[in-house]
């Protein structure tokens, strides 16, 4: 693989819905020759009236490119990445956005495409959609995955620092299937907890005067139910084991405190409600060391894997990645052992 790290990359994004459209307003910043592409003629139009090559054909669009971002619909990107793939020469670098990544970085086994496609999801959105909700900030201060394997060490680092300068982004190294779990907990439950409050809602007969009296708890608490619903069950079944999991150990809890208050076991209810409380501070309030971890450039890469694995299970993240000769660095921070 040719190594075109060194000075400006030429990237395209393809998908231009909010992520996508984020990265390519944030790239354009800093990246004049950034291409995007998106199925849908009014958004490719939209895109050229603020300044940015847009082409008809996708192939048009990431012909020649060294890093191209893949941020269409879950269902669509095992095609995508094909495409892209034999559109563009063994140097170019892919990767994804999509929130689930067991199934593409199998895929990409599959087809032989792990040594150049990194998969990843950045932690960023909001319930809008489309180019027009896109923000060139979006990713500022956010954790963005990245699921390094053996053999696409290389395009792993480029793609680090690349999220690091450009983006403000914390990249987090993790395994697909570990990414899957976390994630479960983490954002898709959330969209069914928050589906289930609202739909709730809408069904009894004081909805309206609900609706009257809702205030921060309940905005917060249904705020992501404004996502496309399309999108939100694609991203429910393409990680739907993990979900259904984790979602036992929620309701598990939720039966603890429904039993606490038919019990009238106040005191059960309270440190309940503590130990939820402590979570929610912690998730403010981290304290992370510093960390700062040297391996060879060449060689089978073992050691330099497990580390980061082990640095994105942990909670950690990396906060720069520089690539000499002989040598790579690694600069992040992780939770006091």
């Amino acid at each position: 693989m040719v190594d075109r790290s060194v000075g400006r990359p030429r990237i395209a994004v393809v998908g231009t819905g909010l992520i996508g459209g984020s990265i390519l307003l944030r790239l354009r910043e800093t990246y004049p020759d950034v291409t995007g592409w998106d199925p849908d003629p009014a958004t490719r139009a939209l895109g050229r009236d603020q300044g940015v090559r847009f082409p008809d054909e996708l192939a048009d669009a990431v012909r020649d490119r060294d890093v191209v971002f893949l941020a269409g619909p879950l269902s669509s990107l095992p095609e995508t990445l094909l495409t892209v793939a034999r559109q563009t020469g063994d140097h170019c670098v892919i990767t994804d956005v999509g929130s689930t990544k067991g199934a593409v970085a199998r895929f990409a086994v599959e087809h032989g495409l792990a040594g150049r496609f990194v998969p990843g999801h950045p932690m960023a959105g909001t319930e809008r959609s489309g180019l027009t909700a896109a923000m060139p900030e979006l990713f500022d201060g956010a954790a963005w995955v990245l699921c390094p394997a053996p053999e696409g060490i290389g395009p792993f680092r480029l793609l680090t620092g690349l999220l690091v300068t450009v983006f403000s982004a914390r990249v987090v190294p993790m395994a697909p299937t570990v990414h899957d779990s976390v994630v479960a907990l983490s954002s898709h439950v959330p969209h069914l907890l928050a589906g289930s409050l609202a739909a709730a809602a809408a069904d009894v007969e004081v909805r309206d005067a609900v609706l009257g009296l809702a205030a921060g708890s309940f905005r917060d608490g249904t705020r992501v139910v404004g996502t496309p619903a399309e999108r939100i069950a694609d991203m429910l079944f393409q990680n739907r084991d993990q979900v259904l999991r984790q979602l036992d150990q929620v309701r598990a809890v939720l039966d603890g405190l429904v039993d606490a208050m038919r019990r009238d076991d106040q005191d059960a209810l309270v440190e309940r409600y503590r130990q939820a409380q402590e979570l929610r501070h912690a998730l403010f309030a981290r304290t992370l060391d510093e960390c700062r971890s040297e391996f060879p450039a060449g060689g089978d890469h073992a050691t330099e894997l497990a580390y980061l694995l082990e640095l994105g299970s942990a909670g950690g993240y990396l906060t720069g990645c520089e690539t000499g000769a002989d040598v790579v660095t690694y600069l992040g921070r992780r939770p006091p052992a």
